[in-house]
C-alpha cells in the first residue's frame, strides 16, 4: 500500500515531467550552429570559391564580417587588406584592432572591451588571418587560460549559426591542439613534440577529435601531423593545402573548396614500437580529398566530388606496372603524386624516402615511407584526371641510409 507520502512523491515526479519535455530531458547539448571554413594559407585573392563561401556563409551579400588580424606581423595593413577583398565579395566587414604588435594599443585591455565584443557579436562571421599562430592564443586567450570577451563572442558568432573562417595562423588555431614553434619537418621527425613548445592549445572550433594542419602538400607537412596527432591521441587530422579550403557544417560534414585538397590522417588502428630507436609508426591510414569531395567526420564516410561520381577506379584496370618511389616524399606535393601513381598501378606497395639533406650534420639518417593498398583502399578519377584516394596504408620506419632500402613488393 502507497503511503501519502509515497503518493506525494509520485504527483510531484509527474508534473516535472510533464513541466519538461521528453526531448529536453533526453538530448544532448546541441554543438554549434554555425560552419568552419578553414584554409590552408597563401588564399588567392582570386579565389572566389572560398571568398564567396565564407560570404555566403556569413549570410550573404552585405554580410557583417569582423577580421581579426591578430596573427599578422602587421596588423593593420593586413587587416585593411582583409576587409576590401571581402568587400570586394559583397561583404560588410571590419576590422577588430586586437594584436600584439598593433603599435600603441594594450591588447589584453583591448580583448576585454565590451563595445568591441558587442560588434564581433553582431556579425554574421569572423576571419582570421594568417601569420603566427602564437599571436592569435596570446591576444585573445586570458593568462588563466579562459576565453576574453572578444573571444566569447567570437564563439557566440559560432553557435548561433555564423561562420569563423581562418588563414594559415588563423587555420592552425582551429583544433583544441596546434603547432606553436615547430622545428622543421624532418626535425619534427627525429626530436618528436613537446607541450609548451612545438605544440600548443589552440582554440578549438572543430572539436577536440580533430587534428588541424596547414600549408600541407606544399611543404610535407603531413609527416609532422603524425607525431603530434600521437603525443596528443588524435585518431583524426585532417591537413589541407594552400590556396584550398575545407568547409565543416554544423553536421561536421568537411567539403574541400579551392584550388587543392586535404589530406585526412587516420591513427584508429595505428600502433607504435616503444623498443624501437627513432619514430615509428604502423598501420596508420592516409586519404587524399580532392576539391568537390566530401567527408562526414561523424560517420567517416566519403563522398567524391559531382566530376569523380561515375569514376571508380578498379584494380583490374590498373595498367602500370613499375615500382613507385619517391627520393623526397617530403618535397611539394610529392605524397599525393606518390599516392597517384600507386592508386592507379598493378604493384600494391610504394616507398617514400625522407632525408635529413647534404647540409645536415646528420645526413646519412632517414626515415622509410611505405605506402600499400589494402582492400580498402580505393581510387576516383575525374574526366581530367584528378584523383581522391582512400585508405592507402601508411608505415614508417628509422631508415641508415647506408643500408639497402626494401625493393618494392611485386
Amino acid at each position: 500500500m502507497r503511503t501519502p507520502g509515497t503518493m506525494l512523491k509520485h504527483l510531484i515526479r509527474a508534473v516535472l515531467m510533464l513541466a519538461v519535455p521528453l526531448d529536453a530531458v533526453c538530448a544532448a547539448p546541441a554543438g554549434p550552429r554555425g560552419s568552419l571554413v578553414i584554409i590552408g594559407g597563401a588564399l588567392r585573392g582570386d579565389n572566389a570559391d572560398v571568398w564567396q563561401r565564407i560570404v555566403a556563409l556569413a549570410g550573404g551579400p552585405g554580410a557583417r564580417i569582423a577580421v581579426l588580424p591578430s596573427a599578422a606581423a602587421d596588423p593593420q595593413r593586413t587587416g585593411d587588406r582583409i576587409v576590401e577583398r571581402l568587400n570586394g565579395y559583397g561583404a560588410a566587414a571590419f576590422v577588430v584592432p586586437l594584436a600584439v604588435r598593433l603599435d600603441g594599443s594594450d591588447f589584453r585591455r583591448v580583448a576585454e572591451d565590451g563595445e568591441l565584443a558587442a560588434a564581433v557579436r553582431g556579425a554574421g562571421g569572423v576571419f582570421f588571418s594568417g601569420g603566427d599562430q602564437s599571436r592569435i592564443t596570446q591576444a585573445l586567450v586570458r593568462e588563466d587560460g579562459s576565453r576574453s570577451a572578444v573571444l566569447e563572442a567570437v564563439w557566440d558568432v559560432y553557435r548561433n549559426g555564423g561562420v569563423v573562417a581562418g588563414d594559415s595562423a588563423g587555420a592552425a588555431i582551429m583544433s583544441s591542439t596546434m603547432f606553436y614553434s615547430p622545428n622543421s619537418v624532418f626535425g619534427t621527425l627525429r626530436a618528436g613534440v613537446n607541450d609548451g613548445r612545438e605544440i600548443a592549445p589552440g582554440l578549438g572550433f572543430i572539436g577536440d577529435d580533430v587534428f588541424v594542419d596547414q600549408h600541407l602538400l606544399v611543404r610535407g607537412r603531413f609527416a609532422r601531423m603524425i607525431p603530434a596527432m600521437l603525443k596528443k591521441g588524435y585518431k583524426i587530422g585532417l591537413g589541407i593545402d594552400e590556396n584550398t579550403a575545407m568547409v565543416v557544417d554544423s553536421r561536421r560534414t568537411v567539403e574541400i573548396v579551392g584550388h587543392k585538397g586535404a589530406l585526412l590522417i587516420d591513427l584508429s588502428r595505428a600502433t607504435t614500437d616503444a623498443a624501437s630507436a627513432g619514430f615509428n609508426v604502423s598501420n596508420a591510414v592516409i586519404s587524399y580529398l580532392d576539391r568537390g569531395d566530401r567527408y562526414d567526420l561523424a560517420s567517416h564516410t566519403f563522398t567524391p566530388s559531382q566530376a569523380k561520381a561515375g569514376g571508380r577506379l578498379l584494380a583490374a584496370d590498373a595498367v602500370l606496372h613499375q615500382p613507385v618511389f619517391s627520393p623526397d616524399i617530403l618535397g611539394r606535393n610529392a605524397v599525393v603524386e606518390l599516392m597517384e601513381s600507386l592508386i592507379v598501378n598493378r604493384r600494391v606497395e610504394a616507398i617514400g624516402i625522407a632525408t635529413s639533406g647534404p647540409q645536415s650534420l646528420l645526413p646519412e639518417l632517414g626515415f622509410q615511407f611505405t605506402f600499400s593498398k589494402t582492400r580498402d583502399s580505393v581510387g576516383y578519377a575525374s574526366a581530367a584526371q584528378s584523383y581522391s584516394i582512400l585508405n592507402v596504408r601508411l608505415d614508417i620506419r628509422p631508415l641508415d641510409i647506408g643500408q639497402s632500402l626494401t625493393n618494392p613488393k611485386n
